[in-house]
């Protein structure tokens, strides 16, 4: 796996010039300390002063996300990681993998979760559990990586998958991913963009997806650092600051490489 080079080389800042739109993931990516900053409202407006587009690719549920597309200065979000698309312009959810049968689906995925808590009876569904859609989340706190080593794998056995980032652990259908959450709304939504026009941004592993060779033009803040041997992909860029205070770096280089 190659390393990430540091945002701010001149390979960086040539291939970096032309984005007009940011693919981003929500917390640790843009949240500093779990919220979302005035320093960040002030990034996202001058990207947008500076004509380029913010677009959330998040692992949080339709019911939190739906309300953020509403207030925030972004063309839409991807949910549920890769789950389902809330377009700015009608706040109408729309389900991106194909699930046919939702009600059979969320009873598949509960029983999934109390296989795992069969195991591990503290586990705890996360707060914005009953407004999800695609997927079924509960808190990472207290897991080990050996813990989670062990639900992918009771997952995979499942024909289900597995994935986690620093807040939440995602139970969800195979190949329901950031990535492929992506890819459809670029076909569908901005069909004239190329990857040379779009950087995607994340810190965990829910979001190693966006760093695949698909989308050349990835970008970790600083954080992903923690998480990078056990990642097979890891993004081209880093940031050197972490969190929130990362996307405003990125941010800021990408309005001053226009330039």
């Amino acid at each position: 796996m190659n390393q990430p080079q540091l945002l701010g080389s001149n390979n960086s800042r040539l291939a970096l010039a032309k984005v007009q739109l940011v693919a981003t993931d929500m917390d640790g990516t843009l949240t500093t300390r779990g919220e979302l900053t005035a320093e960040l409202f002030q990034a996202f407006g001058r990207l947008q002063a500076n004509g380029i587009k913010v677009l959330i690719v998040t692992g949080r549920s339709a019911g939190w996300v739906s309300g953020l597309v509403n207030y925030l200065p972004v063309v839409g979000a991807i949910a549920e990681n890769g789950g389902l698309y809330i377009d700015k312009a009608n706040l109408e959810p729309v389900i991106l993998p194909d699930i046919p049968r939702i009600t059979h689906h969320r009873d598949r995925l509960s029983s999934l979760f109390n296989r795992l808590k069969d195991r591990y009876p503290t586990l705890t569904p996360s707060v914005d559990n009953p407004y999800r859609i695609t997927d079924w989340t509960f808190d990472i706190t207290g897991l080990t990586q050996s813990d989670l080593a062990w639900m992918q794998e009771t997952c995979e056995a499942q024909v289900m998958d597995f994935t986690y980032s620093t807040v939440q652990c995602h139970l969800k259908i195979l190949r329901q991913n950031k990535a492929m959450g992506l890819v459809k709304v670029l076909q569908q939504q901005f069909p004239s963009l190329s990857p040379a026009d779009i950087v995607t941004v994340g810190d965990s592993p829910n979001d190693e997806s966006l760093f695949e060779a698909q989308f050349p033009q990835s970008v970790g803040v600083a954080n992903v650092a923690y998480y990078l041997p056990s990642l097979a992909h890891s993004p081209t860029y880093i940031t050197t600051a972490a969190e929130g205070k990362g996307f405003i770096e990125l941010a800021d280089y990408l309005i001053a490489s226009k330039s």
